[in-house]
């Protein structure tokens, strides 16, 4: 499906841990949300928004917040706007856009609305999945397009680095291939609104349907809009039999297909966290056993 973009000179894609964005013609790194442009006149500054920054792996909500700070709205305002515009989704979404607000800088013009800019975002995610290739990739994998975005939303909110991301999107497939449950805490997390959260058995008996522990197969929706990267990764993940990962440190992720490997990774990671509070290592921290 071909669909209209934001201006190409005015988009510049996100990176992982870094963003870029364009402000009065020139590139330059930061991580504001809303880009303030000043103009002088006379001895008198004024501020005008001049740009949106949509990070990758924002989930709705804080695109929906951010949104609102940057027309200067009560909060609120965006997310009720969302039945007025006439956004372009997979019929699975249900009129959700979670997944299809891709990620970029997207320019505030005067006039724009929480409509118009929802708008872009979604048909920019429209212009970069509507193509054979991404088509082709979800067909390969046995998903159709909006599986294949969940798949990817998973991998951005599970990957500790982007040289992870074909792995951490092979170990979801393996699982899924195998009818075991995900068991990763970023769908509790996002099911319950919370940040990266270790949950563990504790904390995955929910009855939502976004509980990868207690259910099977993919949650219902993506959980978090994913970038470029993951979604690579989702449709070419890299060749493996892992079923299990852990991120002990930075920099050291560990991927097996052995439970009891798994187990001592994750042991490593106790040991190694045992007096700080850190976020829950990625890709089932307790070890589920296989089926």
């Amino acid at each position: 499906m071909q669909t209209k973009t934001p201006p190409r000179s005015t988009i510049r894609l996100t990176r992982r841990g870094r963003l870029l964005t364009l402000v009065a013609g020139a590139v330059a790194a930061g991580t504001a949300v809303a880009v303030p442009l000043l103009m002088l006149s006379g001895d008198r500054e004024q501020t005008k928004p001049a740009a949106l920054v949509i990070p990758e792996g924002w989930r709705a909500s804080q695109v929906y917040d951010a949104i609102d700070k940057a027309l200067r709205l009560p909060p609120g305002s965006t997310r009720k706007s969302l039945g007025k515009a006439a956004l372009k989704l997979p019929s699975q979404a249900g009129g959700n856009p979670e997944g299809y607000l891709f990620p970029a800088t997207y320019p505030i013009r005067e006039g724009a609305t929480p409509e118009s800019l929802i708008q872009a975002m979604v048909d920019a995610a429209n212009d970069k999945y509507g193509g054979a290739p991404v088509a082709a990739g979800a067909q390969r994998n046995a998903m159709n397009l909006y599986q294949a975005v969940t798949v990817a939303s998973i991998v951005q909110a599970e990957a500790a680095t982007q040289a992870d991301m074909g792995k951490v999107a092979r170990v979801i497939l393996n699982r899924l291939a195998r009818g075991m449950p995900l068991q990763v805490d970023s769908t509790i997390n996002y099911a319950l609104n919370h940040g990266a959260l270790r949950t563990g058995q504790d904390g995955t008996q929910t009855e939502s349907p976004y509980d990868s522990y207690q259910r099977m197969g993919l949650p219902p929706t993506p959980i978090d809009n994913p970038g470029e990267d993951a979604m690579r990764a989702a449709l070419n993940p890299t060749p493996g039999d892992w079923l299990y990962f852990v991120t002990v440190k930075p920099g050291d992720t560990r991927f097996t297909s052995d439970y009891d490997e798994h187990l001592r990774n994750v042991a490593d990671f106790n040991a190694l966290h045992q007096s700080t509070v850190t976020p829950a290592p990625s890709g089932d921290p307790l070890g589920s056993p296989a089926p």
